[in-house]
């Protein structure tokens, strides 16, 4: 893409979970990502069971439950919703 290489943000495609796991890494180190990420398998198992593409939100509850699904971006891409319901989470599901 075009922002891509702009941003120098250039990588092949990754043949192994190793590499994978190692552009990701760049990827948050380069945008200075402070929230946890995870790298899917290599049979983008994740992505596909969340619809995760283009963009999509999710909040995930401390019992392993989605307690919200964001919509297809970018028309529907809300983040200041999603960070809203985070809110209203964490308000209502005080850590123990």
């Amino acid at each position: 893409m075009e922002d891509n290489e702009s941003e120098g943000v250039l990588f092949r495609q990754p043949q192994s979970l190793d590499e994978r796991i190692e552009i990701g890494t760049s990827c948050m180190l380069k945008l200075a990502l402070e929230m946890p990420a995870l790298v899917d398998a290599m049979d983008d198992g994740v992505a596909t069971a969340y619809a995760g593409v283009p963009e999509r939100l999710y909040l995930v509850g401390r019992d392993g439950r989605v307690a919200y699904k964001g919509g297809m971006g970018p028309m529907f891409f809300k983040p200041n919703e999603w960070a809203a319901r985070i809110a209203d989470y964490l308000e209502a599901h005080p850590a123990p």
